[in-house]
């Protein structure tokens, strides 16, 4: 009899049922995926193990045995917030080829900026033809904000393209290759060399409205930024008055407070704003899959648990 691994989940119906489908093909031969409603009371009492994806956490409570859970996501701030501190361990979605889609659109989105697309696009519409002077890469600073793995393979890649790259996390790390600073000194001192800042920490209590009146006014007068990682590491306010001021001059933006992006919000029409859907490193649903069915299928082999959260830290 195989095992019951119940799927908690509380995203759109389509979203759901593609997951429905990957996960048990995926499985195959190691355990049964069944939907939370579906389970018996004996299958829910005997779970060990969920597969999660913004679950209700009424939901994953009344699996009361439950040893850890498996998200679907890299980002864990929600299941850290809503599950209780002694509940399961919670596992985050480690798969490489995540890393390889966030350096694409890391890499995308940097040379939108550095190529001035947003401008020659307003002028566009302007009808007005006009050209700008261009930088080589190697006189565009771009610093990398959170250097974990996702990080780490955005930096590589903007520095394989020719970008003067720079690295920031909150505590200090090394990595060969990329001049690296930690700490709130070390935060401002690549703030003020950086034509383009890409965010990409973990969201913590530590990181929430980092990106303050405060910090804006360490940025490099006419500096860009933009934001994957999650929308409150960045207070509004002090951005779009960072923006108007001129102290920024544009921000490509992908995660938000509120999601989706309320249709008042001054973000959709700023002109120096550039709105994106949350769209620059989804899970792709082949691969990550099969990452789930081997973290699985070791801990019922021999007992291991892959890394987990750690929940002070918040990742």
């Amino acid at each position: 009899m195989k095992t019951v691994i119940p799927f908690v989940s509380e995203v759109s119906g389509m979203e759901r049922q593609v997951w429905r489908d990957a996960l048990p093909e995926a499985l195959d031969g190691i355990a049964e995926v069944k939907a939370f409603d579906d389970l018996s009371d004996a299958e829910r009492n005997a779970a060990k193990i969920a597969i999660v994806a913004n679950p209700d956490p009424e939901k994953v409570a009344a699996l009361k045995n439950l040893v850890w859970v498996q998200s679907l996501w890299a980002g864990v701030e929600r299941l850290v917030k809503e599950l209780p501190e002694d509940g399961p361990l919670i596992v985050r979605l480690t798969d490489p080829q995540m890393a390889e889609t966030m350096s694409e659109a890391v890499l995308a989105w940097t040379l939108y900026l550095h190529r001035s697309m947003p401008t020659y696009m307003a002028q566009q519409h302007a009808k007005l033809w006009l050209d700008h002077p261009l930088k080589t890469p190697q006189e565009v600073t771009v610093s990398v904000l959170g250097i974990g793995k996702l990080g780490q393979a955005s930096a590589l890649r903007l520095k394989a393209n020719g970008f003067n790259v720079i690295g920031w996390s909150r505590t200090p790390k090394g990595i060969d290759g990329l001049k690296t600073y930690s700490g709130n000194d070390g935060l401002q001192d690549v703030l003020s060399q950086s034509d383009i800042a890409v965010l990409l920490m973990p969201l913590t209590d530590d990181t929430r409205g980092l990106f303050n009146e405060t910090a804006f006014t360490n940025f490099k007068s006419g500096a860009s930024l933009i934001n994957f990682a999650r929308g409150p590491i960045i207070n509004s306010d002090a951005l779009l008055q960072a923006l108007n001021s001129g102290r920024l001059n544009h921000a490509v933006l992908d995660v938000f407070d509120e999601e989706p992006l309320p249709e008042g919000h001054p973000f959709w029409d700023h002109p120096q704003v550039t709105v994106l859907p949350h769209i620059s490193a989804p899970t792709i649903t082949s691969t990550a899959s099969k990452i789930v069915a081997e973290n699985i299928g070791r801990y019922l082999e021999t007992g291991e648990i892959p890394d987990a959260v750690d929940r002070k830290q918040g990742y």
